[in-house]
């Protein structure tokens, strides 16, 4: 049945910072526009800050729409389903604004010691109702792991702009891809504006290099390392063992 709030209830709330991923809806004013759907899924992106605001750190993608309806309408819906346990969906209807990477409020949310690899802005939204109802048809799913390819996908690009000069803008860095795929949306409304222009380096928390993401059935980027470098090892020892049974043939002939 379903039910809705003006606020983020006390029961809802544990039950959200233990959801492991989101779904962001918004769409243009135009009745021809497209409407999008996000799924969002990095840990620790999603915070609440009390029941009627919550925020999330936007990371980079080869897409715009959430920025640039947020910026003409602010219009947005968060959802979370259960995958597992009791059935459940819960909406949270709100508004949302932009605080793109270096603005003063961006840098207040997100230091840079906290920061994701690729964030690009941080979206916070004031939550005017929420939405609860059963998720009956909902299918069981189990979590398994978060994946890193995202991090490992833009760490170099960022690294590539913190080591280049002031104003930390590289040829192939992550604000040269910010620039060719993040500043305006599939209807052409406007997407980023400032984060572009940013003279600050894209510092971000490498601690997820720490993690191994290990999945039946998949091929992380840790993964795939790892057995390229088992390959080499393998290839080196075959080539030397191969070098000293030419040498140990050689010098019995010539004996």
């Amino acid at each position: 049945m379903v039910k809705y709030f003006d606020t983020i209830t006390p029961q809802l709330l544990p039950w959200i910072e233990k959801q492991q991923m989101f779904w962001v809806a918004t769409a243009p004013l135009s009745g021809d526009g497209h409407v999008n759907v996000s799924p969002k899924g990095v840990e620790g992106t999603f915070h609440v800050v009390d029941g009627n605001r919550v925020w999330y750190e936007d990371l980079t993608g080869s897409g715009n729409e959430t920025i640039s309806h947020l910026r003409e309408n602010g219009r947005v819906t968060i959802m979370f389903t259960a995958f597992e346990g009791a059935p459940r969906i819960c909406r949270l209807f709100g508004r949302g604004t932009v605080h793109e990477f270096d603005t003063p409020e961006y840098n207040a949310l997100i230091p840079p010691e906290s920061r994701k690899p690729s964030s690009r802005a941080a979206i916070v939204i004031d939550v005017h109702k929420v939405g609860t109802s059963c998720g009956y048809a909902v299918p069981y799913y189990q979590f398994l792991s978060h994946r890193n390819i995202l991090q490992h996908s833009f760490s170099r690009p960022e690294a590539l702009d913190c080591n280049s000069p002031f104003p930390h803008h590289a040829d192939k860095g992550l604000k040269a891809y910010w620039e060719k795929y993040n500043l305006s949306s599939l209807d052409g409304l406007p997407g980023l504006l400032t984060a572009t222009h940013s003279t600050a380096a894209p510092a971000s928390d490498d601690s997820w290099r720490a993690s191994r993401v290990t999945v039946p059935g998949t091929r992380s980027a840790n993964t795939l390392k790892s057995k390229r470098d088992d390959i080499r090892l393998l290839a080196a020892f075959s080539t030397g063992f191969l070098v000293a049974a030419v040498c140990f043939k050689l010098s019995s002939t010539s004996s």
